[in-house]
């Protein structure tokens, strides 16, 4: 934030661990500290692919308390591995966050970091090059949980089971950075979940191996209801407060800052933080964070874990790349979509998609409205159907998707565009 006085390294990693120590405070409204516990046990131990709402599971206490752990230990790697605060530091914490409300616990992330920090080691680079990554590809840990809860291993004491999880995220997390690196060049960053599109394929491969072996995954369906009301409240005020804080350090020139945010494309690579400042960073995310939150309230969605979650990975990306006038088309598509199809947009699956659609936000941003709105449209049905490779054993289902658009929708976007992109590189477009 732009304060006479920088804030010091220190003082900007304690204002971002606010908002999970917001939440941790708020657990003990919800639970007894003797139910968290008992919450957390509960989640330890239940699977947690696609769709598994944590509130339901161990309760909203349990919940909010695990999701503000996993994000005080994001925010406490990035410190002492003496990186500096930006824009992706606030994204990974925001998506740990929200995601360890509905599939990411304290006890199923740790292998596949580890397999990333082994990759760093093989390579002989420091781990602070590829800890986003790492944080971003707990994505796949449902398939920690599931490898312990095999039928077929059942054979096995639970230390056997636990080893050959251990093993299987350790192998998971040393292949995701380099086909992270890869799959970037296919979307060019049109797609700003681009981990998610990697992990998607890894997943396929893996559940497609246990389905060789006669191992299928099960379908789940577990969403929270019934509490719309105080989750608006306890949304809106963290949110207000970041809006209000934002207005109070940034002074006067903080609209006209957010104003040119709005003309930046939001490309895959954007840090809001560089290419802005940190007041204009910040209200941005409380903008993008009312809007959604108070859209889902008024098209009659529910407020749980996996949508909470959903609108967390909106804030997060509100730092590196997200704004209104790039997410508002692609939720558009999305919406226009739900009045033709047979889905209902607050059906669990399509709630979720009308806002992790935001992934596509990049094309909004930079071809306009109607290729916005298209990929919307698109993405609504692709990402409805991507989770049967997979099992939902990969929590960033729409990354996935989202990819698959981008990769479709940019090469004829741009030879539309562009008359002379055949005769200039000799290419069949």
């Amino acid at each position: 934030m732009n304060l006479p006085k920088p804030i010091s390294r220190r003082g900007q990693f304690f204002l971002l661990s606010l908002i999970p120590l917001y939440f941790i405070a708020a657990a003990f409204f919800f639970q007894t500290p003797s139910d968290i516990l008992s919450g957390l046990v509960r989640i330890l131990q239940e699977p947690d692919f696609l769709i598994t709402d944590y509130f339901v599971v161990g309760g909203v206490g349990a919940a909010f308390f695990n999701a503000g752990l996993l994000s005080l230990f994001s925010v406490a790697l990035v410190y002492f591995l003496g990186m500096e605060m930006d824009g992706h530091t606030i994204t990974s914490v925001c998506l740990m966050f929200g995601f360890s409300l509905f599939g990411k616990n304290i006890l199923n992330i740790w292998a596949l970091l580890a397999g990333v920090w082994l990759y760093a080691k093989y390579h002989r680079t420091p781990f602070s090059r590829y800890v986003y990554v790492g944080l971003y590809s707990t994505c796949l840990s449902p398939i920690i949980t599931q490898i312990t809860q095999i039928p077929q291993l059942s054979v096995f004491p639970v230390p056997i089971r636990f080893l050959l999880a251990i093993a299987a995220g350790v192998a998971i997390g040393f292949v995701i950075p380099p086909l992270s690196t890869h799959v970037h060049y296919a979307h060019k960053g049109y797609s700003l979940y681009n981990v998610g599109f990697s992990c998607g394929i890894i997943a396929t491969i893996v559940v497609s191996l246990f389905r060789s072996f006669n191992i299928e995954m099960e379908q789940r369906l577990i969403w929270h209801t019934g509490m719309r009301v105080r989750f608006l409240a306890l949304l809106s005020v963290l949110f207000v407060l970041m809006a209000a804080g934002a207005l109070l350090f940034g002074g006067r020139s903080i609209l006209k800052e957010y104003r040119l945010l709005l003309r930046l494309p939001g490309l895959g690579g954007t840090d809001f933080l560089r290419d802005s400042t940190r007041c204009a960073t910040v209200f941005n995310m409380a903008v993008n964070g009312l809007f959604a939150v108070v859209l889902v309230f008024l098209v009659g969605g529910e407020l749980n874990g996996p949508v909470i979650g959903s609108i967390f990975t909106i804030i997060g990306f509100s730092a590196t790349g997200k704004h209104l006038r790039n997410i508002f088309p692609i939720m558009l598509g999305v919406y226009l979509a739900s009045l033709i199809k047979h889905w209902n947009l607050c059906d669990p699956s399509p709630m979720l998609a009308f806002l992790l659609s935001t992934t596509l936000a990049p094309i909004a941003g930079e071809f306009g409205i109607f290729c916005g709105v298209l990929a919307g449209f698109l993405h609504s049905s692709v990402v409805l159907n991507t989770g049967i490779l997979y099992g939902g054993m990969n929590l960033y289902n729409n990354g996935f998707a989202g990819g698959l658009i981008a990769v479709f929708m940019i090469p004829i976007i741009q030879s539309i565009r562009s008359r002379k992109a055949r005769a200039k590189e000799n290419l069949s477009l």
